[in-house]
């Protein structure tokens, strides 16, 4: 069982009930993925059902939870539980309704138990290169999304100072498309996500389970 704990997300902590969403760590401000900024450009608006594959700490589940405006629903996955339990109660000391708490190993077929085609966006950020089995997860999106739905992507595009992957498991921006691809996903669009990051928004495409 592989840890879906985001090394980026886990710096932004949660300090002494410090509001994450005010307060940016040094990573974001010296120009690397800015969960807010990257939130924004993902089109959510409330109502939307969306999913945090990996949510880690929880940061961009927060920012989400804020932007659909304790409406809609916003699911937080992850595999370690400890997280998820300071993500459940961060949440609930900021008033956050809209958040649900799923404990899961997305390497398992079906594990998020959400049912087929309810989502409006799923969210897979800096996971992908910690992942062994990438297929059964960008497939597990593929399951729970509706057919209008939208599956972004965020990753490393480099190993950078010693953060992040080592350069043997950076997956590349290409590599990335090509994954989704295999797994039905057709690329929309792509959006800055930071100086060492890539941003792709990607639509289903009709296929055979």
């Amino acid at each position: 069982m592989l840890s879906h704990e985001k090394t980026k997300l886990d710096s932004a902590g949660f300090s002494n009930g410090a509001d994450t969403a005010q307060h940016h760590t040094p990573l974001q401000t010296a120009g690397f993925a800015h969960p807010r900024r990257n939130v924004g450009a993902l089109g959510i608006e409330p109502g939307m059902k969306v999913a945090d594959f990996g949510s880690g700490s929880g940061i961009y589940v927060l920012y989400i939870a804020e932007a659909l405006a304790n409406s809609g629903h916003v699911y937080a996955i992850d595999v370690q539980r400890d997280l998820l339990q300071r993500l459940r109660n961060e949440a609930h000391r900021r008033g956050f309704k809209n958040v649900e708490i799923i404990w899961a190993d997305l390497e398992r077929p079906e594990a998020s138990k959400i049912a087929d085609q309810k989502l409006d966006l799923v969210l897979i950020s800096n996971l992908l290169f910690q992942l062994e089995d990438k297929a059964t997860v960008l497939k597990e999106a593929w399951r729970i999304l509706k057919p209008s739905g939208r599956l972004a992507i965020i990753d490393w595009s480099e190993s950078f100072g010693g953060m992040g992957p080592i350069k043997q498991e950076v997956v590349a921006r290409e590599k990335a498309i090509e994954l989704a691809r295999t797994c039905g996903f057709g690329l929309l669009r792509e959006f800055p996500a930071g100086a060492h990051h890539y941003g792709l928004v990607f639509k289903l495409v009709p296929q055979q389970k």
